[in-house]
């Protein structure tokens, strides 16, 4: 059990890690912040490829109904609802296994896209697509992508929140195996997600772009606030529970034993 710290050298150390978080969000962002920039703007190389891939896709869209069929059902099953559910899910299993720091960073993920996505729909007020024989028909304006930003973000959240599993595994081969197939399917379903809207004409590639970046770029913000809420850094390697000494030390040596039965908890893992 490790003495605690000092006032002067907690609040020392608390400020490095806040620094630390604020510029490792500020940079996550800017990707995002650089395509904002360019739809408003009207960039005419980037509105010519949105314009061309759109109409590509619309007229294979148009001549394979079987297609457009697929793109609907995939649509729907990752949409942002199914998605927003099935986190809620793991949210609930990750409480009740007592990993509730977990559950709450995982619900707080999902509904800050949801909420931040909303927001800068209207911010930008970007139309969708307007194309001859639509295929489909969505509501609302179209930068960033709902669909694209829901799926990278419920992606990486069930990626980082199952990870731990994948590290039980001793065979270290199989562990890496099942870490890098954890990941390859949270890309496939982002990037089919993303490009299954493209094919439906509801949305530009940029908009789909735009909310892969900001799926990502927020999922990296809220695992960084995260790990320093614990007061850890980021980068640390994480392990499936808290270390209840530590917790315990913050509160007193003496009541470090109760202190970690009762926070002892479960992190977002570090890929």
């Amino acid at each position: 059990m490790r003495a605690p710290l000092s006032p002067r050298t907690s609040e020392r150390s608390l400020g490095v890690r806040l620094a630390i978080t604020a510029a490792a969000a500020m940079v996550v962002f800017v990707p995002f912040a650089v395509l904002a920039i360019l739809v408003i703007s009207a960039w005419w190389p980037l509105h010519s490829l949105d314009r061309w891939l759109a109409d590509a896709l619309h007229a294979y869209a148009v001549s394979h109904p079987d297609t457009v069929t697929a793109a609907r059902v995939w649509s729907n099953v990752f949409g942002p609802g199914p998605l927003r559910v099935l986190v809620a899910v793991v949210a609930v299993l990750l409480w009740w296994r007592g990993s509730r720091r977990s559950a709450i960073w995982a619900v707080i993920t999902m509904a800050a896209g949801g909420v931040l996505g909303a927001v800068l729909k209207l911010i930008f007020g970007r139309n969708r697509p307007d194309l001859l024989d639509p295929v489909a028909h969505a509501p609302g304006y179209s930068f960033p992508s709902g669909h694209a930003l829901n799926a990278a973000l419920a992606a990486g959240v069930l990626v980082l929140a199952l990870l731990p599993v994948a590290d039980r595994v001793r065979d270290q081969t199989r562990r890496r195996l099942l870490r890098w197939s954890m990941w390859a399917l949270a890309a496939v379903i982002t990037g089919v997600t993303g490009l299954c809207r493209i094919a439906l004409g509801v949305h530009w590639m940029s908009d789909v772009l735009g909310g892969w970046v900001l799926g990502g770029a927020l999922a990296a913000a809220t695992t960084a606030a995260f790990a320093t809420w614990l007061g850890r850094p980021a980068t640390e390697p994480v392990g499936e529970r808290e270390d209840g000494a530590e917790d315990g030390a913050e509160d007193g040596a003496e009541d470090g034993a109760e202190n970690s039965a009762k926070y002892a908890d479960t992190r977002p893992p570090h890929a």
